[in-house]
């Protein structure tokens, strides 16, 4: 007996439905049951005993050495500055009458104290002795300090003097005193002509491209009265013109700045 084709037609309709859905089956099959992970509990951290905590590791920049002072004087002033946090953390100066001595330096970051050559010109030294004098600072027992104000945050100052088989310590970080606030104020002049030449000592051996910022920052002390006497870095600045290791913008300001300091002086 022969099927009639809309007999065909319906069991076709019927059968692709079935086919697709096997079809589908096979080609997603049933996901495999995951086994759970298992969650590693990691080892406490050991602590750090003192030798395998690193250590701050402070190099010296290259080709900078440290100076050796063979003294050929006698110490009779003293300056002693600490100023924690700051750049300079700690500058002491002593010298002789004369004005002869040395500066040490430690620089925050640094383990090392750098020592230099110190010599005062005749016009810084009027200056500190004149307000010795007028305190008679060698004989008096008086105390700088303001009593209620302490400036210790922005550093204290310790100054001693020798002389006549005497010797005289005060320490303050805040006076009205006008002839103590004076040896104050020309330490930290003295103070910044040798931290800055020390900074551009250093930039010009490592890092020639600070060096016409550096010589912005030595006019700005300069206009600001805050070197002790210009014309004493004069022979330091020409020495610096003729550097080729400095960008021509940092020797002309050496040069300009040259002038400058030669017409204050007339």
């Amino acid at each position: 007996m022969m099927t009639s084709p809309s007999k065909l037609i319906f069991f076709f309709i019927l059968l692709v439905p079935v086919i697709a859905v096997s079809g589908q089956a096979k080609k997603n099959p049933k996901p495999k049951t995951a086994t759970p992970a298992v969650t590693a509990t990691p080892a406490p951290t050991p602590t750090a005993t003192p030798a395998q905590a690193p250590g701050k590791k402070n190099e010296r920049p290259v080709d900078v050495k440290k100076t050796t002072i063979s003294k050929s004087y006698t110490p009779t002033y003293f300056y002693d500055f600490d100023r924690p946090g700051f750049t300079y953390s700690h500058i002491a100066i002593e010298h002789d009458a004369n004005g002869k001595g040395q500066i040490a330096l430690t620089k925050d970051g640094y383990d090392e104290i750098w020592t230099d050559p110190l010599q005062l010109t005749a016009a810084t030294l009027e200056k500190l002795n004149v307000a010795l004098a007028a305190l008679d600072f060698i004989n008096s027992t008086e105390s700088y300090q303001y009593p209620t104000r302490d400036y210790s945050h922005m550093g204290n100052m310790t100054l001693k003097v020798v002389r006549d088989g005497k010797e005289r310590i005060a320490k303050y970080n805040w006076t009205e005193n006008t002839n103590a606030k004076a040896l104050m104020d020309e330490y930290r002049r003295i103070s910044n002509e040798y931290t800055w030449r020390f900074e551009i000592i250093l930039a010009r051996q490592n890092q020639p491209l600070q060096t016409p910022g550096l010589m912005d920052a030595i006019t700005a002390y300069i206009n600001r009265k805050e070197i002790s006497d210009p014309p004493h870095l004069i022979p330091f600045l020409t020495e610096l013109t003729t550097d080729e290791r400095l960008p021509l913008m940092a020797r002309n300001r050496a040069t300009k700045l040259i002038k400058q300091i030669e017409k204050a002086k007339k």
